[in-house]
């Protein structure tokens, strides 16, 4: 007991709506229904969670986690209600720092819990088709400044981390929702195939229809890391939960669960600092940096690439840091800095060109070919034509280059291309060629579960409207109409 209240269980508290008898009669209600009907709680017990920050033994901290994801619609763990046991549980913080008020950090030994805790709730929202999609998305600067001492630390696996005598020992809050077992190399080679086999999917498909199996294979994984395996099995299960984390945020991204997608994101910046590879950290956070620009906060994405940047250690490859300048690039056009922008992607160009000669590529940078550099500075010409529409030339002419090598079955990554160069055109002042891209664009999205397609498509829709009398262009914005989802048909009609 801190003494203090609880802040953040009040919060969720007054956003659930609940009194306090009626909590403790669902928490009686849940325990027994997961197997511990001598558990008993009553209004006096919540009042002190709540009052003076006392937290619960278990399982009750786990069965109050289920409820609140249940009732609000989203992933709510232990760590959000305040009620782990180390540091002050009653205020704004992670794990007792002051500095992390918004608890984007834990303990090294906590983070297969917070892995397999959160995929556990994600999945129990999947199974009820329930939203997720309610909780707030922290700001940019929140995420660096809290991680940003973290990030610059030694991994967990670093020479004084706890030394365990049984090296197949096991934390007990690893069991929560996976019975954890120790692994041997041939599974940890087929988890890594898994891995790419999820990513082709994603690519191809867009995130919504495999989410659910790769959060579940997360959730698998997180129990696996309860156990200590011999260092190089566990560096290598650490980078198979920093790949899969990363996959499940930009699967969450890709269909508008954007504060779930944020939080896999910073799980797989630990799972990888964790395994002690910090170059893949650093990429997990320039995700949620790509994060922000679509969000419309490029201001906020440039302060995560910083710390991408910085958080990744000397060994950083060449086309990685050019990857990291192409999402810079496209904050900077999404304020209007040209100048800027074209510095970064000139930059961007000659790491690229470098990186030619240099040593083979970590597997989740394999798919940063030359096509995806265009695409991306084909991206940044575009949004930064709405402030200078001298640039649509350029992201005509990089879209043209991206579109010629989309061989290899990205298909949403195509699908960009094309609704990148039909805005340009818009700008350009070249309706019919605009026309053109836009509906190559519109007949691949059907076959696409990707709801980004539709929000760039929107953009692009916003465009044609000056050109909304041609007949051509007034055809092909009711046949966008008919096709867009409900939520965003009524926005272009707005």
């Amino acid at each position: 007991m801190s003494g203090q209240p609880n802040t953040r269980f009040a919060d969720l508290f007054g956003l659930a709506g609940w009194s306090k008898g009626e909590l403790a009669r669902l928490v009686n209600r849940q325990a027994a229904a997961m197997g511990h009907p001598q558990l008993s709680t009553d209004t006096s017990r919540v009042r002190r969670w709540i009052d003076t920050g006392e937290i619960p033994r278990d399982p009750v901290p786990r069965v109050l986690a289920a409820l609140f994801t249940e009732r609000l619609g989203r992933v709510v763990t232990i760590e959000d209600l305040g009620l782990v046991r180390h540091g002050r549980a009653g205020k704004r913080q992670g794990d007792g720092n002051a500095d992390h008020p918004d608890g984007v950090l834990w303990t090294p030994g906590r983070t297969a819990a917070v892995l397999t805790e959160f995929t556990g709730m994600d999945l129990m929202l999947n199974r009820r088709g329930l939203v997720g999609a309610g909780a707030a998305l922290a700001a940019g600067a929140t995420l660096s400044s809290s991680m940003r001492d973290w990030l610059h630390t030694d991994p967990a696996l670093k020479a004084d981390a706890p030394v365990f005598d049984d090296p197949l020992h096991a934390d007990p809050a690893g069991f929560d929702r996976y019975e954890a077992a120790p692994v041997g190399e041939q599974e940890v080679e087929e988890l890594e195939g898994s891995v790419a086999v999820f990513r082709a999917w994603d690519a191809a498909r867009g995130g919504g229809l495999q989410r659910k199996a790769v959060v579940g294979q997360l959730n698998e994984v997180g129990g696996m890391l309860a156990y200590h395996h011999p260092p190089q099995l566990q560096r290598r299960l650490w980078g198979v939960a920093a790949n899969l984390a990363v996959l499940a945020g930009w699967m969450s991204h890709d269909v508008g669960l954007e504060p779930t997608a944020q939080k896999y994101f910073v799980i797989a910046a630990h799972a990888a600092h964790e395994g002690g590879d910090r170059p893949r950290a650093g990429e997990a956070l320039s995700r949620a940096a790509r994060q922000m620009v679509h969000l419309g906060r490029p201001d906020e994405a440039l302060d995560l690439m910083k710390l991408a940047h910085s958080g990744s250690g000397e060994r950083l490859q060449p086309r990685t840091k050019a990857m990291f300048h192409t999402i810079e690039a496209w904050a900077q056009a999404a304020m209007g800095k040209g100048q800027a922008m074209r510095r970064t992607l000139g930059q961007a160009e000659d790491l690229f060109v470098a990186d030619r000669r240099s040593e083979t590529q970590p597997d989740w940078m394999q798919t940063f070919k030359d096509e995806d550099l265009y695409g991306m500075q084909a991206l940044a010409y575009r949004t930064l034509a709405e402030f200078d529409p001298s640039a649509a030339a350029h992201a005509q002419y990089y879209a043209e280059k991206a579109l010629a090598l989309r061989v290899d079955g990205r298909e949403r990554s195509k699908i960009f291309d094309h609704l990148s160069m039909a805005s340009a055109c818009f700008i350009a002042d070249d309706p019919e060629q605009a026309d053109r891209y836009a509906r190559l664009a519109l007949l691949a999205m059907g076959a696409n579960s990707s709801r980004r397609t539709w929000d760039r498509l929107l953009q692009m829709y916003r465009l044609s409207a000056e050109y909304a009398g041609y007949p051509g262009i007034r055809q092909l914005r009711e046949e966008i109409r008919t096709a867009l989802p409900r939520q965003r048909g009524r926005s272009a009609e707005a």
